[in-house]
């Protein structure tokens, strides 16, 4: 594994997140941001933030999986939701926990969650990028 997750002392501990990933790999990944479509690009949870979550972490791992890596590789995300609110976050939670679950992997890398107007269609509510290292 090329990430090693650490929560520095002096800074937050949050159960389900790290605040800093060091990688030590060879091979850096980019998976493009990720939204709530299935295979066949139909849009998983409509008006549900917590179904679209767990889905486009499902994404993720899925193609990591195609480029012989796993969450377990990522080094940092970056999550874009419409119309953020603080009172979102135990939907945002709900959903990373269901995904973190099937995938077999906790905690979350660090990351960035910014709110947006939109994104690409009306019917999604969040997109997610990834940055991975592989050895």
């Amino acid at each position: 594994m090329a990430i090693t997750l650490v929560n520095p002392s002096g800074l937050p501990e949050i159960e389900v997140y790290r605040q800093v990933s060091i990688a030590t790999g060879s091979r850096l990944v980019h998976i493009a941001g990720q939204v709530a479509w299935d295979a066949d690009g139909v849009t998983v949870g409509e008006g549900d933030l917590a179904a679209q979550v767990e889905r486009c972490y499902l994404n993720i791992g899925t193609a990591l999986a195609e480029v012989g890596g796993s969450f377990d590789d990522v080094a940092k995300l970056t999550v874009y939701v419409v119309d953020w609110t603080p009172d979102k976050m135990p939907l945002f939670l709900e959903g990373a926990a269901r995904a973190a679950a099937k995938l077999g992997v906790t905690p979350v890398p660090p990351g960035t969650l910014l709110g947006v107007a939109a994104l690409d269609i009306p019917e999604h509510l969040v997109e997610i990028e990834a940055t991975a290292v592989l050895d």
